[in-house]
């Protein structure tokens, strides 16, 4: 099968590889029809994690079932499924509780928890950009979906990962009808906390980014732009609010934030939405933020490549304020919001630039990483039907 192969940093090729294939009773194996190009992704195509070079990269995959294991009994061959990035077991202690993004069992390091496809730190397993997909707990793991799966699969695929990753921001933050909210980052994640908090019946919901064509898709669902190249977010906020600030925020950048003029900065992001967040509000963090960074110290510093921000804690404790943090736990979500899909409430594709087919997959990096004009989010096609440019 052809799959997408992280071969050192900012340099992915398209080549064969071993078919996925069934090693446990419970897996299912997935023909992948759709998988998108992930911000996470970049972090491991700049070479800033410890991703192995040889891996298949891809955590945000559906597709058709083909082929299922022995043990399973639910999904059937043939159906379309959306799987979440998380690679849970269902029955550890952290699945029992509904935390599938810790999961116990499929991380294989004893000191960690948590496994996703095609990650840096979380197992080893194989990424979806590819033909073909083993799903291990494929009863558990994989989301059925209906009759209009084929069809509508760009707003489908966006269930797993950024679409509940986004929800889980605004859950994190507490967002609720009425409020105030402020997102920093319109990335895909960031345009999906915003949307989230649109659906939500937030009051008011602001994004921050310096990406102008970023910044329009925030608009066009509502959302108030920020050109942070040209305003202080915190300041806009304020000003808007009495000087209380918002009732709460999300942080969907992560440690590779960056000013107007490209100078990193982790904290950044942090340290805006403690400013612009009024006293006792809530924070939620879904930006990647990792306890190595292998290119942080060329890039910021000593400190950062060993993942200790300098955040302003004390304004935060000042103001009591609470922050959550972590990556989502998809299951949580998914269920709910494809159902919001179906019923024509919800469309996520509205973020989607490119459709592309697998072979394009290396420019479409070289792109994306690029933060080139127009390329706000990748959706590839590994068994054709890539189309170029949505727009």
């Amino acid at each position: 099968m052809k799959a997408a192969v992280y071969e050192g940093p900012r340099t992915v090729t398209v080549k064969d590889v071993p078919d996925a294939k069934i090693e446990h009773p419970c897996d299912i194996i997935v023909k992948i029809t759709t998988t998108n190009i992930c911000g996470s992704d970049l972090h491991m195509y700049e070479g800033r994690t410890s991703f192995e070079s040889g891996r298949t990269l891809g955590h945000e995959n559906m597709g058709q079932v083909v082929e299922v294991g022995s043990a399973v009994r639910k999904v059937q061959v043939g159906q379309y499924v959306v799987l979440p990035f998380n690679i849970a077991c269902g029955f550890c202690k952290q699945c029992e509780r509904g935390l599938t993004n810790y999961c116990l069992t499929m991380q294989p390091e004893p000191a960690l928890a948590g496994a996703a496809y095609g990650f840096a730190d979380m197992g080893p397993y194989q990424g979806g950009q590819a033909e073909l997909l083993r799903v291990p707990y494929g009863d558990f793991n994989a989301l059925r979906l209906g009759e209009d799966a084929a069809e509508r699969q760009t707003d489908y695929v966006m269930l797993a990962d950024i679409f509940p990753t986004g929800y889980h921001a605004t859950e994190m933050a507490n967002v609720k009808p009425g409020d105030q909210t402020i997102i920093f980052g319109a990335g895909p994640v960031g345009l999906m906390a915003a949307y989230s908090a649109v659906l939500k019946g937030a009051g008011r919901v602001w994004v921050a980014d310096h990406q102008p064509d970023r910044l329009r898709k925030a608009e066009e669902i509502g959302a108030i732009p920020i050109n942070t190249a040209e305003q202080d977010p915190a300041e806009v906020v304020k000003e808007a609010t009495l000087g209380l600030g918002a009732d709460n925020g999300c942080e969907c950048v992560g440690y590779q934030a960056h000013d107007h003029e490209g100078d990193e900065d982790a904290s950044l992001t942090l340290n805006g939405l403690i400013d612009s967040v009024r006293f006792t509000g809530d924070i939620g963090v879904v930006g990647v933020f990792l306890p190595q960074d292998p290119g942080g110290e060329e890039a910021q510093g000593e400190l950062e490549a060993q993942g200790k921000v300098p955040i302003d804690f004390g304004m935060m404790w000042f103001k009591g304020q609470r922050m959550g943090t972590g990556q989502a736990p998809v299951k949580k979500y998914n269920r709910a919001l494809r159902d919001l899909i179906a019923g024509g409430k919800a469309k996520p594709s509205f973020i989607v630039s490119h459709e592309l087919g697998l072979d394009e997959a290396p420019t479409a990096y070289e792109h994306f990483d690029a933060r080139d004009e127009g390329w706000t989010k990748v959706v590839l096609h590994p068994n054709g039907h890539g189309n170029g440019h949505k727009q």
